[in-house]
C-alpha cells in the first residue's frame, strides 16, 4: 500500500527536473549542498546565527574536514535543501547511510527554521514562501513513506533502528517548525493538501515500523544486546522509547483536532482495513522483559506509550459524526483485529481492577510519570460495553474479571473503589521534544554503538496534573458505568439473548470452583464469597450515589442498584434451594 503511494508520487512529480531548474542546472550546487549538510548539521541555530553575524553577504566560510575552503550561501541553502533531500531520498539506496544523511538534513532544516525569525532573508524563504512550504510537506511525506516501507525483519541492527525511530519523530515534528506550532493551524494545512490521506497512512505506517523495532530491542533477543553491557542497552532502549513516544504524541495531538479525526475516519486503509488497530495492538503488546524491568524510565515510557495510543483510539471512538466502531465492525478482518485489541485492553484492566495500585509507586516517581493507562483502559471499556458491536463480546470476556474485583477483601475494595484518597494515582505527562537534541544524540553516538561510552540522554516531561479526588472519582464512575452498560437492556435495540446475560454470567462466576458442572453453591465457601461480593456491591452503590450529578447520572446508579438487587435475589434463591435439597 505505502509502496504504491510512493510510485504514484514518482510518476507524477519529476523531482530531478525541478531541482535542476531551481539550482540553474548546476551539478556543482548539489555537491556543495552535500558538503553543507555534512558540515553544518551539528551547528545549532544559535551557532549558525553567530557565524552569520561574523561574515558578510549572508554566507558562511570554513574549512572542511578534508582541508578545502567551503563557502555556503545560506539563502540558497535554505531554498534548495528540501528538494535536495527529496532527490537524495529518491535516487539512493534505502540503507543506513541514506537514513543518516537524511537525519543530517532534517536536523539542519530545523536549525534554519529556528534561525529564520532572526533574519529577514531566511524568514522570507522558509516561513513566507508558499512554494518552499509545499516542498517541505513533500519532503516529510516522502520520508514517512520510505520509513513505513522498510522491512524491519531484514534490518535489526541497533544503528538502523535508532536512525529510523529518530527520523520518524524528527520528520513529523519538522512540520511544527515549518508550518505551525499550533495544532489547529497545522491540521488545516494538512487537510488542504491533496495527498493528506497519503500522509495519514504513511505516518501511522512509519510509527508502526518504529514500534516493531522497539519490540525487537525490548525483548532482548538481539545478539548485539547480549554482547553489550546493560547500561548501553538500557540507554538505547530509552532512546527508542523516547522517539516512539514523541511520534505517538504527534499523532495524538493531530487526533485531538476534530477536523483531522473526521478525515481520518474516512480513510479506509486506517479504519476499515485496520491500520490504526495494528498500531494499537503492537503498542499494547510491548512487554518490559526482566532485563529492563528495574529501569524506571523504561517501565514508565512503555506505560505512557500505551496510555497515549489508547487516547488516540478513544478520540476516534468518541467522534460522533462517524462511528469508528461501526467502520471497524463492517469488515470481518478488522472486526477480529478489534476483538484481539479488546482482549489486550481487558488484560490491562484485569490488573487495574483486581489489584491494589500501590505497586505503581515503585516506578512512578515524580520524574517518570506512567501516564493515564488505567483510566484510559476504563474509558475504552466503558465505550465498548455500550456499543452494540462489542457489548456481548465484552460481557463474555470481562465478567470474570469484574467478579474477581468484587471478591476482594472489603477493606481493600473500599480503598481502591470507594475512596477519594488513592495513593498513588496515575500521573500524566507530555514529552518535550527537540529535533536538534534528539537527532544529535543518535548522530553523535553513531560510531560509538559498539562501546558503552554513550552520551547521557535526558528525557524532559511536562507534567499534566489532575486533582487526586477528580482522578479517583473518574475512575470509580467509569467502573460503575461499565457495570450499568452491561446490565442495561433496551427492548427493540438490544438482542433478546442479551437480556440478563451479564447478570447470569456474573452469578455463574461466583461459584467457588468453576470446573464443577453443578451451578449450585457449595457451603460454606461460596456463601461466604457471595456475602463478601454483596457487601462490596452495597458499598460501591452507596459511594456511587455520592457521585451524582458531577460524575454519574441517576440512570447509571439505578442500573447498578438493579444489578445489586437481582444478584441478591439469585443468591437467596440458590441458598434456599440448597437448604431445601438438604432437608
Amino acid at each position: 500500500m505505502i509502496t504504491l503511494y510512493y510510485y504514484y508520487y514518482l510518476q507524477n512529480l519529476d523531482w530531478m527536473r525541478l531541482i535542476k531548474e531551481d539550482s540553474g542546472g548546476s551539478s556543482e550546487q548539489v555537491i556543495d549542498l552535500i558538503s553543507a549538510v555534512k558540515e553544518l548539521h551539528g551547528h545549532s541555530s544559535q551557532e549558525l546565527d553567530k557565524l552569520l553575524r561574523e561574515t558578510e553577504n549572508f554566507a558562511i566560510h570554513f574549512l572542511t574536514e578534508k582541508g578545502s575552503n567551503l563557502r555556503i550561501d545560506v539563502e540558497k541553502l535554505a531554498e534548495l535543501l528540501p528538494l535536495h533531500l527529496i532527490a537524495v531520498l529518491i535516487s539512493s539506496e534505502k540503507d543506513e547511510s541514506l537514513l543518516r544523511y537524511l537525519l543530517f538534513g532534517i536536523r539542519l532544516l530545523h536549525s534554519l527554521f529556528d534561525l529564520a525569525p532572526r533574519h529577514a532573508k531566511l524568514e522570507q524563504i522558509l516561513l513566507d514562501d508558499v512554494k518552499v512550504s509545499e516542498k517541505l510537506l513533500d519532503l516529510v511525506f516522502h520520508v514517512l513513506i520510505v520509513l513505513g516501507s522498510i522491512m524491519q525483519e531484514n534490518h535489526n541492527s541497533s544503528s538502523l533502528s535508532l536512525l529510523h525511530s529518530a527520523l520518524v519523530a524528527c520528520s513529523m515534528y519538522l512540520l511544527t517548525g515549518c508550518i505551525s506550532s499550533h495544532w489547529e493551524d497545522l491540521v488545516q494545512v494538512l487537510l488542504a493538501h491533496p495527498k493528506v490521506d497519503v500522509f495519514m497512512d504513511a505516518a501511522f505506517g512509519a510509527v508502526h515500523v518504529a514500534i516493531r523495532f522497539l519490540q525487537v530491542k525490548l525483548s532482548a533477543q538481539s545478539t548485539e544486546f547480549h554482547m553489550r553491557s546493560r547500561p548501553a542497552a538500557e540507554e538505547i532502549i530509552n532512546y527508542l522509547c523516547q522517539q516512539c513516544e514523541a511520534s505517538i504524541q504527534f499523532l495524538q495531538s493531530l487526533c485531538q483536532q476534530r477536523s483531522f479525526r473526521e478525515r481520518l475516519l474516512r480513510n479506509k486503509e486506517l479504519c476499515v482495513k485496520g491500520g490504526v488497530l495494528f498500531l494499537v495492538q503492537s503498542i499494547l503488546k510491548l512487554n518490559v522483559t526482566p532485563a529492563f524491568i528495574e529501569s524506571s524510565t523504561v517501565v514508565a515510557a512503555v506505560s505512557r506509550l500505551k496510555a497515549k495510543v489508547l487516547s488516540i483510539l478513544l478520540h476516534l471512538c468518541e467522534e460522533e459524526s462517524i462511528s469508528y466502531l461501526d467502520e471497524v465492525a463492517s469488515s470481518p478482518v478488522s472486526f477480529d483485529l478489534a476483538k484481539s485489541v479488546a482482549l489486550e485492553v481487558l488484560e490491562l484492566l484485569n490488573v487495574a481492577l483486581s489489584k491494589d495500585p500501590k505497586h505503581l509507586s515503585a516506578n512512578s516517581g515524580k520524574t517518570f510519570r506512567m501516564g493515564l493507562l488505567r483510566l484510559n483502559t476504563l474509558r475504552l471499556a466503558e465505550i465498548l460495553s455500550v456499543d452494540s458491536n462489542f457489548r456481548s463480546y465484552i460481557t463474555t470476556c470481562f465478567t470474570k474479571v469484574l467478579e474477581a474485583t468484587f471478591s476482594l477483601p472489603h477493606g481493600e475494595f473500599l480503598s481502591i473503589w470507594c475512596s477519594s484518597e488513592l495513593p498513588p494515582r496515575e500521573e500524566d505527562a507530555a514529552l518535550e521534544f527537540d529535533i536538534f537534541t534528539a537527532a544529535g544524540w543518535v548522530l553523535d553516538t553513531f560510531y560509538s554503538l559498539h562501546s558503552s561510552n554513550l552520551l547521557n540522554l535526558e528525557i524532559t516531561l511536562i507534567p499534566s496534573n489532575m486533582p487526586q479526588a477528580t482522578y479517583a472519582h473518574q475512575r470509580t464512575s467509569l467502573f460503575v458505568k461499565v457495570i450499568a452498560n452491561l446490565h442495561c437492556f433496551v427492548p427493540h435495540i438490544c438482542e433478546e439473548q442479551e437480556k440478563d446475560l451479564f447478570l447470569h454470567k456474573f452469578f455463574e462466576c461466583m461459584r467457588m470452583d468453576p470446573s464443577e458442572t453443578s451451578s449450585e453453591f457449595s457451603f460454606p465457601a461460596d456463601a461466604n464469597k457471595a456475602n463478601s461480593i454483596c457487601r462490596n456491591l452495597r458499598s460501591l452503590l452507596s459511594y456511587a450515589e455520592s457521585l451524582i450529578p458531577n460524575f454519574l447520572n441517576e440512570e447509571d446508579v439505578q442500573l447498578l442498584r438493579l444489578f445489586f438487587n437481582q444478584i441478591q435475589l439469585l443468591i437467596i434463591a440458590a441458598i434456599f434451594n440448597k437448604a431445601k435439597f438438604r432437608n
